[in-house]
Order: structure tokens, then sequence, then C-alpha cells
């Protein structure tokens, strides 16, 4: 902790561009937040943004981002999050060639809020995020499931508006019927997210799993409690190393730092 401390934040921008402007036709953008215990019994959301350019299968359902870039922080605003990833595509790719950015995530407005800053950028609901919803929605009635899904996949909006009202009607526990209610609206809610799941060129949503082995390693296992400034440097350094950078020599650095400031004092 004293170490960590002693180095400070780390910012996003730490690990410099090693490419040129990148020609893209197709761009991807996922986010996503953590949720970190802290020692006063609150909790804080550390958010992580990732942009990358596709990817590719190295093993049966394996798959590796193409020159993936991360961003993390607890923001007070997210425009501030959103203006750091808009300066990056800015620097890395040539913005005259893309056609289209795929901004993917669970739907919160955080998130909805980077559509304003990406130009091109088309909003997609995440998979994981909408089955969680259709389980909550048929847990108690499973043979509804299939169809639930079959309206959903072909886009079949009023064979799901009815599906939810049978369901609704035939539900007797009052918690349960509410729990229901909750997932037709946050399902309607992202419908045009959820159609944009099937275009040709979105290849998926690997925000959850990126949340897990970046940040909820760390920070998040039980019992461990928090102060906000360590989850926010020891996220900051889990993003500085994801994309590339040392922390040995992020350390070097810093203590190399502090001897030519500490001589320039004596010199003075």
């Amino acid at each position: 902790m004293n170490s960590i401390r002693e180095l400070g934040s780390v910012e996003n921008d730490a690990v410099a561009i090693s490419q040129t402007k990148r020609t893209i036709k197709t761009l991807y953008i996922e986010a996503d937040e953590d949720h970190v215990s802290l020692q006063n019994g609150k909790n804080v959301e550390p958010r992580l943004v990732h942009v990358h350019e596709g990817r590719i299968e190295v093993g049966k359902n394996r798959f590796k981002l193409q020159n993936p870039r991360y961003f993390n922080g607890i923001y007070a605003n997210s425009d501030d999050l959103w203006l750091e990833v808009a300066d990056y595509i800015e620097e890395a790719c040539d913005k005259e060639t893309i056609e289209k950015i795929y901004l993917s995530g669970d739907g919160a407005k955080w998130i909805k809020n980077g559509l304003g800053w990406i130009k091109k950028s088309i909003y997609v609901l995440g998979r994981y995020h909408l089955s969680k919803y259709v389980t909550r929605a048929t847990a108690h009635m499973d043979y509804t499931a299939p169809i639930m899904w079959k309206y959903i996949n072909t886009g079949n909006k009023s064979g799901l508006k009815e599906l939810f009202k049978a369901i609704i009607s035939t539900t007797e526990t009052p918690t349960k019927r509410e729990a229901v209610k909750e997932a037709r609206a946050y399902i309607l809610g992202n419908w045009d997210g959820i159609r944009n799941q099937y275009n040709a060129n979105y290849v998926g949503c690997s925000a959850e799993g990126h949340i897990s082995h970046i940040l909820s390693s760390r920070p998040s296992p039980r019992p461990l409690g928090w102060c906000q400034t360590g989850v926010d440097q020891m996220a900051g350094l889990r993003v500085f190393a994801a994309n590339g950078g040392k922390v040995y020599d992020l350390f070097l650095e810093s203590k190399r730092a502090e001897v030519v400031e500490a001589l320039a004092i004596k010199v003075d």
C-alpha cells in the first residue's frame, strides 16, 4: 500500500501509442463497471472501457482481441472518461476510414452517454445482460424461455409484448411479478440495442470477462476492504499493465525522478 501511495495515480495514457494511425472500418468499444467494497461499508464503482478492432480465434471457443486499449477510473462525470476514449481514437485511428463503431454495455446511463462523444457509434446491449433478464422473467416458468428467445432472435416485438403480458397475468407471487415487469421494461427499453446484436459485423461483447480479469480479480475478492484512493490507484496499475506497461519500470522511473529532484534541490 505504501509503495502504491508513493507512486501515485497512473493515468490512462501512461503507455504511449506505439503504432501510427491505423486504417480501420469497424471499431468496437465495450464498457462496464466493477463493484468494490470500501472500509466504511459503502461501495465504489470503478469503470472500465476497452477499445479494440475485432477478435481472432486462438482456440476452441477462445478469442483474442486485436489491438485492445483499456481505460479505467472512478469518475464523478462520465464525460471525462469518454473524452479520453475519443482522444485515443483520434490519435490512434484514421477516423476518415471508420464506417461504424459498436458501443456495447449493459444499458447504464453513463455508457449510453458515450454515444454523444463517439461519432459514428451504435449502441448494442451485451448478450450477457440480456440473458440475465430473460432468466429473471422466465425462471419460474422455464417453458416460456425458448419462446421468449425465439421472439427476440426473430425481432418479433409484438409477440414478445404478448408473452410478457401472459407471464405477468399468470404469476401469482407479487415480488416475482414485479421482477418480470422489471425484465420487461429493461428488454423493451433496450430493444434497438438488442437488435444491433444481429448485425453481420458485430463480434459480441466481452465486457464482463474483462471486468473479472482486470479489476475484480484484485480489488473485489472478499473480505478485502479499500479506501477510494487505493481502489483508483490499484485499478490504474491493472489497466497500465493490460495496456502493455511494465509496473517495475514505472517504479524505477518514479525513483529516478525523485533522485533528480533531490539533486536539483541540493545544487540550488
